[in-house]
């Protein structure tokens, strides 16, 4: 096994996949004075990139770039999720792993026993958990002021939003799905994360291809460049309803592609009251009504400031490290996500409910 700084010290940190987001990370790691010292990609250009931004050495192999470190953020395509992962826990180097888990359920699975057979620590990078307005949300049910949680509406839906045609996002054979397990994953694991996690019991879903297929797809703008439908294998939108233990449920809409306005609400509906909220604007208005005095419904708005949500993601990943506590259920979460999207999909091509439980 590596030799590794000790924990009290700051970790030294390296990134896997140097792109948009690894950069976007190490902007984030700097802010917070953490020591990044590499990173690796097999793109030249991604690594000569890098390296003049951040002053820092990177490698096209992880493996030289695993002797450096104590931790690592992985911010490849899903696809490659599983080898970084797993290469790193079983050397004991501390991971932050973009969402999703992976771009499989079998690959997940195989990450999550990593995890569990590693002394060092996974966390996986569901960043809107760390939202300002999620977390007054969920203090607000802690206290029993929503009641009972019944239901979630969960939106995440673009109306012209297909990521390039042709990058790894839009193949299925790397990223794992489209629009479900790009979008998909943030809504369920918000959604599930707001219940506190219940056992998830039967799935619905329809999965779509409706538009990245089309010769005349029309759009705005596009983040990459467009190859056209040939290179566009993956579904742009997905319904879905999710039922839990305790009859709880959740319904789901998400979609990089429709016509309909785009929204990203989420309504959490309680016996005592209701939340809404903008997952990126942050709008936050509770609901409840009264038999105090004449009847009367209360509708009150919230204000509370934007927080930099993958900033806050990292500093309590690195808390975690320095003070040698766990993440709590990180990757078993993760992993119940990756159960629900592989359902969703099982249920859509087979045109039936399905459980978690029955998965091949």
């Amino acid at each position: 096994m590596t030799s590794h700084t000790p924990l009290d010290q700051t970790p030294r940190t390296g990134i896997v996949g140097l792109g948009n987001i690894g950069q976007y990370h190490a902007e984030r790691l700097l802010e917070l004075d953490i020591d990044l010292v590499g990173g690796m990609d097999v793109s030249t250009e991604a690594r000569e990139t890098f390296e003049r931004r951040y002053g820092v050495e990177t490698y096209e192999d992880h493996t030289a770039l695993y002797e450096t470190v104590d931790a690592v953020i992985i911010t490849t395509p899903n696809k490659f999720h599983e080898t970084y992962t797993v290469d790193a826990l079983e050397t004991g180097i501390h991971v932050l792993v973009e969402k999703p888990l992976a771009h499989s359920l079998e690959s997940a699975r195989r990450i999550r026993e990593a995890a569990a057979a590693s002394e060092a620590i996974c966390m996986v990078g569901f960043n809107n958990r760390f939202l300002n307005t999620v977390q007054i949300v969920r203090n607000r049910i802690e206290r029993g002021e929503l009641g009972t949680i019944t239901h979630i509406e969960a939106n995440y839906v673009r109306r012209r939003g297909v990521p390039g045609r042709g990058s790894w996002f839009t193949r299925r054979a790397i990223a794992g799905g489209g629009a479900l397990i790009d979008l998909g994953v943030h809504a369920i694991d918000l959604a599930l994360y707001i219940l506190d996690f219940p056992a998830v019991e039967e799935i619905n879903g329809v999965t779509r291809t409706e538009f990245g297929s089309r010769e005349n797809y029309a759009y705005l703008d596009m983040w990459g460049d467009d190859a056209g439908p040939d290179e566009f294998d993956v579904d742009d939108s997905a319904t879905a309803f999710i039922r839990c233990a305790n009859d709880r449920a959740i319904s789901l809409e998400v979609a990089w592609a429709t016509n309909r306005p785009a929204t990203h609400e989420f309504v959490i509906r309680g016996t005592e009251a209701a939340a809404r909220f903008d997952l990126l604007e942050g709008d936050l208005t509770f609901y409840s009504a009264s038999t105090a005095g004449p009847h009367h419904l209360e509708d009150t708005s919230i204000q509370t400031p934007q927080n930099d949500t993958h900033s806050d993601e990292q500093r309590a990943f690195f808390d975690a490290i320095v003070s040698a506590r766990d993440v709590g259920e990180s990757v078993e979460e993760a992993f119940t996500v990756q159960r629900v999207i592989d359902g969703i999909y099982r249920s859509s091509a087979e045109g039936r409910c399905v459980s978690i439980g029955d998965e091949p």
